[in-house]
């Protein structure tokens, strides 16, 4: 059995749990995938953090939960996070697709394939290339699915949502590769000493050149052209601390970028479509809104 037959057998189970209609595309088929070594990786399942995640990731695919009812003809690729070791595929991922189908927004959940030196020579390029190939991908078949091609976003969370933040400052050169908007739930922004360390040891898998240094200060990159963001964070967040969403946010205004920002007291890391005990279930709804209103 292939890599990519064992891809989607997962996804197919995954899928029962919902019991939806999507449509699942491998975004390089019929391409060779960028920066990929042969290896013998096996993608699997398995519980982690109190959900269940996906490991091992080299078959990159974009399940497409299209909209119920009224259309609004607006999308968005949903990049669920995991740190760039694993995909937190369910609650960052399905369930969010799900619920922003219902809303009328068509959802695009993105398997990235993981930074991996065994199954890639430029593991760091992966996810940004799998990322700018489903905005590509998504584009391509806007007409199928009742989008607007200039309502494309992208949604991503914890290391998702710096995924997100990057697809959204290093500009490509094809407008296609572009998202129109980002979702940014509890992500990072900034270039402090610890994230650092953390990109190198978990997407780059060596030290940063001086060039890439700069190229990962996030928060210098935001300009006039950057897309418009709706960030979520909660203050108690010891993983990522608030300041990632709320600098983000500060450097936006600066430069006349649209944003909304929602601050929860509490609410922690990975809460997903967040809980209702402590107030983080209100934001889906909260980005519902404001790109009904914006876009």
């Amino acid at each position: 059995m292939s890599a990519t037959q064992r891809s989607l057998i997962i996804i197919l189970t995954l899928f029962a749990r919902f019991g939806m209609g999507q449509d699942i595309y491998p975004i390089w088929e019929g391409q060779e995938k960028p920066f990929y070594k042969a290896n013998d990786l096996k993608e699997y399942e398995a519980e982690a953090y109190g959900t269940k995640v996906l490991y091992n990731i080299t078959e990159p695919t974009l399940t497409v939960f299209p909209a119920n009812g009224k259309n609004s003809s607006k999308a968005v690729i949903i990049l669920p996070g995991g740190g760039y070791h694993l995909e937190a595929i369910y609650h960052e991922g399905y369930e969010v697709a799900t619920f922003l189908a219902e809303h009328g927004i068509t959802g695009a959940v993105l398997k990235y394939r993981l930074p991996n030196p065994v199954s890639s020579d430029q593991p760091h390029l992966v996810p940004i290339t799998d990322t700018r190939q489903a905005l590509i991908l998504l584009r391509e078949k806007a007409d199928q699915y009742g989008i607007d091609k200039s309502k494309i976003g992208v949604m991503g969370f914890s290391a998702g949502s710096h995924l997100a933040t990057t697809a959204s400052l290093w500009k490509s050169d094809n407008k296609d590769e572009n998202p129109n908007f980002s979702a940014l739930i509890y992500g990072v922004t900034d270039e402090k000493e610890g994230n650092i360390q953390w990109i190198e040891e978990s997407l780059y898998y060596r030290k940063l050149t001086s060039e890439e240094l700069e190229q990962n200060k996030l928060l210098t990159l935001v300009s006039n052209d950057t897309p418009p963001a709706f960030l979520v964070h909660a203050y108690d967040d010891n993983t990522c601390h608030v300041s990632e969403s709320t600098l983000y946010a500060e450097k936006l205004f600066e430069h006349g970028v649209m944003v909304e920002m929602h601050l929860f007291p509490k609410g922690g890391h990975g809460f997903g479509m967040g809980k209702k005990e402590d107030g983080t279930d209100q934001w889906p709804l909260l980005f519902v809104n404001w790109l009904m209103k914006n876009f």
